[in-house]
């Protein structure tokens, strides 16, 4: 995490606890995409991500926690709160 924040990276991830750490560390960066589909092979998800790079853009560029599925997608403008 820290090393995309130093060069401006997002995570691309599958894993749930990159939205956990985010959430409780208060940081405004990286972004996070996770993808939370059973099929993580390219040709199952890379329709998915390529269609959430481009809707979320913008958001992904100042900081969001971008979750999605095959069935819906939200999107949390960073920092997110534990509250």
């Amino acid at each position: 995490m820290q090393w995309a924040l130093d060069n401006a990276y997002a995570v691309f991830t599958h894993d749930l606890d990159f939205g956990t750490m985010l959430a409780l560390s208060g940081a405004s960066g990286p972004s996070v995409l996770q993808v939370r589909c059973l099929n993580v092979l390219p040709e199952a998800i890379g329709p998915l991500v390529l269609a959430l790079l481009r809707a979320y853009a913008n958001e992904i560029e100042q900081g969001a926690l971008v979750v999605a599925d095959e069935r819906r997608e939200r999107v949390r403008i960073l920092p997110l709160s534990t509250a």
